[in-house]
């Protein structure tokens, strides 16, 4: 199995690489959400029916499980697409879709109902129209490709993608969202560090949610990108039965920072489709980030945030430490659970 060079794309696929036995189950799982284990993928799997890598990638009947609090597009992308391939949600910044592929499909995904092998490349028209929109916003200082993963794109499509944002003076920031480094890190070839080397920063956010996901491959993959300058982020989802333990967090944050990638943010997990065996609570979300204070290093720490449904925003959600007094001061929670007093802002000398 090991040595499989294929993706596996169908439920026969599965059953046929051991990942799967109920076929019948998954038949209806399949012609609802897209499927793909890539080779990278296939070698981080473990033994074990609770392995944290299978469990993000190969489907089970729960996602046919739909609660009324789910929804088709969790984070309200729609409402904020004023053309093709954009959303426009915060003012500095919009997200560029150039494709809808991914070299993967994580079972939790929050675009899962519009990401899927046959959604192709953005048209060469769309690309113009939304490079147009992008240079009539001014206030545009940051663009965020993703998808889709980016990484998937021929680089001489990339190379035109990034060329075209490099041309708009107000953009002086790009984002690339991608899994590739980790489930396809045969893509990092030479070619493609060449484009993502510009005179505009192109920074690289990473979607690893365990540290069995980082192999050797992916190991020197992300090492060729950092040894390139390409400053690396890296963003993590809080998952049931697969990182939702504190431990598990502090072992995957310290191999990302020894990788040279710095730990941005823990998602609390959508409210997309059948996606609800995935979800912790807040406040266990909340417990597990406070275990992580202290006795971690602060480049292993990410921002914990909870993407409002409907297109709200994102949010830190982490519980705070301070609370306000009746004299106007504040107690302070350290670490260990004890209170301290710290002072309000003294009043200035009379003028």
């Amino acid at each position: 199995m090991t040595g499989d060079r294929t993706t596996i794309r169908t439920i026969d696929g599965l059953v046929a690489a051991g990942l799967a036995h109920d076929e019948a189950a998954l038949d209806e799982v399949a012609q609802r959400y897209a499927i793909a284990i890539s080779p990278a993928v296939r070698r981080r799997v473990g033994p074990g029916p609770d392995d944290p890598v299978a469990a993000q990638f190969v489907p089970t009947a729960s996602e046919l499980i739909v609660s009324a609090d789910e929804f088709t597009d969790p984070i309200g992308d729609d409402r904020f697409t004023p053309v093709t391939g954009v959303t426009h949600r915060y003012r500095d910044r919009v997200l560029l879709k150039p494709l809808g592929m991914c070299p993967v499909y994580c079972r939790f995904c929050f675009r899962r109902e519009v990401v899927g092998p046959e959604q192709g490349i953005l048209s060469d028209a769309d690309l113009t129209t939304a490079l147009d929109y992008i240079r009539d916003h001014e206030e545009v200082w940051e663009v965020i490709l993703t998808g889709g993963d980016p990484l998937m794109l021929p680089p001489a499509r990339l190379d035109r993608v990034l060329e075209g944002l490099d041309a708009i003076a107000h953009v002086k920031v790009v984002r690339i969202h991608t899994r590739v480094p980790v489930v396809s890190p045969e893509r990092i070839r030479p070619r493609l560090l060449s484009v993502l080397r510009r005179r505009i920063p192109v920074w690289i956010v990473l979607h690893c949610n365990h540290r069995q996901e980082i192999g050797e491959d992916a190991s020197a993959a992300l090492g060729a990108l950092a040894d390139r300058g390409i400053p690396l982020l890296s963003q993590t989802v809080l998952l049931r039965g697969v990182n939702d333990n504190a431990k598990v967090l502090e072992e995957l944050f310290r191999e990302l920072v020894e990788h040279r990638v710095k730990p941005y943010y823990l998602h609390h997990a959508d409210l997309a489709r059948g996606t609800g065996h995935f979800r912790t609570g807040i406040e266990e979300g909340r417990d597990i980030v406070h275990r992580l204070r202290g006795d971690v290093s602060g480049l292993c720490q990410p921002t914990y945030v909870l993407d409002i449904p409907g297109g709200h925003g994102k949010v830190p959600i982490a519980e705070t430490s301070l609370e306000r007094s009746a004299d106007g001061s504040y107690l302070v929670t350290d670490r260990g659970g004890a209170r301290h007093r710290y002072p309000p802002l003294a009043e200035g000398p009379e003028q």
